[in-house]
């Protein structure tokens, strides 16, 4: 069988490339960037750790930690500082703590609901009455996330919970996400209980105590994983796809120019450059993937002096909603999320901006963004103090948007490609965007390839 191509050298062709070589089988993977790993990107500037793209996964979904195991890296892992997680909502100019006990937007203690500041009465009286809610004797057709929200919930719970909440993962407008591509767990509980907040109390119930943090890192940043994924690939090859056909049992892809043969091809780009390279190969399976939407995001860390701060900061950071937003949709304090992220006496935020509502910030300067964020955290923190550093990292079209109809076009996408042996795509544009999520798909291509060369017998 000649040598698998991978396209595209992010976590998810990563992925692929190591557990094919893995398994015995040498790919050759392409990417156009001069460094591999995508959004995953770590650097150290002033003794902080400073990630650009993703801090952390889902400690829940178990394929990352799989891999990580896998390469020895166990010893890196680290937890959360879950003992410290507050999630403050902008609201009316102050920030105000999420109550204890939610489940996303769904509720599972009285008290510290009816204590917040963060709903009116109305609103809280709306989200109790959501537990006495009775299955539908029918399936519930497809709804966005915002009307399967309200429809629960009320507006402000849509407003002040699962919009500041989603856009910092998604960057997206709950009046067009999907709900049951993006809630995939409450729609099914919806199905089940009628009411999410019992399906939540059940699911509580069910799990008992957290043994894990919710979040998992390495101690030396996330690069460390995409370090450790390229020592143990084969070289890659640093060029340009252009494009995929068929050739006889195979494909040829051409790169920089040239055409290269391979028995089997792994896509794993962003949707819309995946529609550009197959559009010989199927024109229709094209024109669906490139109808998957994106929006695009950026970080920006700020180093400060610890004296900046009068208090300690204490929580994981803040979510501004829709309502209240000027440009800066969140921003962490990552000393208090992870230990170990900055020295004594320094300070790390973390501010993102960005998302399908504001893609012109990723056009502003460096020093403009600084500005800007300056302006915000006087606003919202009280902090006037200058930045010691700053590090500014530009994702364009990088977050794949799970819009209504997204179950449908991906049950379109997966059947087309059925039609084309050999084929497979990973990424975020597919059934789910974070960490595991990709290196679950990756891993799935490898093996598909590896069935082929290696058929049971038996």
């Amino acid at each position: 069988m000649k040598a698998p191509i991978i396209i595209g050298g992010g976590i998810s062709g990563l992925s692929a490339a190591y557990y094919l070589a893995k398994a015995g089988i040498q790919p050759v993977l392409i990417e156009q960037s001069a460094r591999l790993g995508g959004v995953i990107q770590t650097e150290s500037v002033d003794g902080c750790l400073v990630e650009g793209g993703p801090d952390s996964f889902l400690t829940a979904k178990p394929a990352a930690t799989e891999l990580i195991g896998e390469l020895g890296l166990g010893g890196e892992l680290m937890g959360s500082n879950d003992h410290a997680r507050v999630t403050y909502i902008l609201r009316r100019g102050r920030l105000i703590a999420m109550p204890e006990g939610l489940m996303m937007m769904a509720p599972t203690r009285i008290w510290p609901m009816a204590r917040t500041r963060l709903l009116s009465w109305p609103a809280k009286l709306r989200m109790g009455l959501e537990y006495f809610r009775h299955a539908a004797a029918a399936p519930l057709a497809e709804r966005s996330v915002a009307d399967f929200i309200a429809d629960h919930y009320g507006a402000e719970a849509l407003d002040y919970l699962a919009e500041p909440l989603l856009a910092g993962v998604y960057g997206g407008d709950p009046a067009q996400l999907s709900a049951p591509a993006v809630l995939t767990r409450f729609v099914e509980m919806e199905t089940r209980y009628g009411s999410l907040t019992r399906g939540a109390l059940a699911t509580r119930k069910g799990a008992g105590a957290r043994a894990a943090p919710l979040f998992q890192t390495l101690k030396s940043g996330m690069a460390r994983l995409i370090a450790e994924l390229e020592r143990r690939t084969p070289p890659p090859l640093h060029g340009t796809a252009e494009t995929i056909e068929r050739s006889g049992a195979g494909y040829r892809v051409r790169v920089n120019g040239g055409w290269m043969e391979a028995g089997r091809v792994v896509v794993a780009t962003p949707a819309w450059s995946a529609a550009a390279l197959l559009k010989n190969a199927d024109p229709a399976l094209a024109h669906t993937l490139a109808s998957i939407p994106y929006s695009s995001s950026l970080t920006l860390a700020l180093g400060y002096a610890q004296t900046d701060f009068p208090r300690a900061l204490a929580g994981f950071g803040f979510l501004v909603p829709k309502r209240e937003r000027e440009r800066m949709v969140a921003c962490t304090w990552v000393g208090t999320k992870f230990a170990h992220r900055a020295p004594d006496g320094r300070v790390l935020l973390r501010c993102f901006f960005g998302g399908e509502a504001d893609p012109a910030i990723l056009n502003e300067t460096d020093e403009s963004l600084v500005a800007i964020a300056r302006r915000e955290l006087a606003r919202i923190m009280r902090l006037d103090a200058p930045p010691t550093f700053f590090r500014v990292s530009r994702w364009p079209r990088s977050m794949a948007q799970y819009t209504v109809g997204h179950r449908g076009r991906i049950a379109e996408i997966e059947a087309r490609a059925a039609q084309l042996p050999g084929l497979s795509l990973a990424g975020n544009a597919y059934r789910g965007i974070g960490i595991p999520d990709c290196i679950r798909m990756g891993k799935e291509a490898a093996a598909r390839i590896a069935a082929d060369a290696w058929p049971a017998h038996g």
